[in-house]
């Protein structure tokens, strides 16, 4: 299995995290040098933040391992397209490089939507790689909004 296979299998794993807390099933890892130095699931529901998105936080603690918030050296893995609130983060962080499974036609802002995470006029451009384990991580949110509607609740 190749690298960002394998980093976006613990990302789906930080994923099915959010699910035993209520919260859609995002997933994030951020790697340097091989070595995972953030991870992160969905907790909006349960912290009641709107801001605790899964890249959010494995953003955050990825900065606290490196000491420093330019993030030189290091790859985010998530489960869905960032928003334009993460993707927005990234380019703050200097993050080089984002790994993503599956896009969101809705809220993306990583080249579906919109790009932030390329804009020319930004200070930083941020390298993307979509589609890694993309059918999975689609499922999971499917299944997740399935099961609300069928509960007949709304998120």
């Amino acid at each position: 299995m190749n690298d960002d296979a394998h980093f976006m299998r613990m990302a789906l794993d930080e994923a099915l995290a959010a699910l035993e807390h209520s919260d859609v099933p995002i997933g994030a890892v951020a790697v340097r040098d091989g070595v995972v130095i953030g991870r992160g699931h969905n907790c909006r529901e349960l912290d009641q933040d709107p801001t605790a998105h899964a890249e959010m936080i494995a953003l955050r603690q990825a900065a606290k391992a490196v000491g420093y918030w330019r993030l030189e050296g290091v790859t985010l893995y998530c489960t869905l397209e960032p928003c334009a609130m993460c993707a927005g983060a990234m380019v703050l962080a200097r993050l080089p490089r984002l790994v993503y499974a599956t896009i969101d036609p809705k809220a993306g802002a990583g080249g579906s939507l919109m790009n932030i995470l390329q804009h020319p006029q930004l200070n930083h451009q941020v390298e993307v790689t979509t589609g890694v384990l993309a059918d999975e991580a689609a499922q999971y949110i499917r299944a997740f909004f399935a099961q609300l509607r069928a509960d007949g609740q709304r998120h």
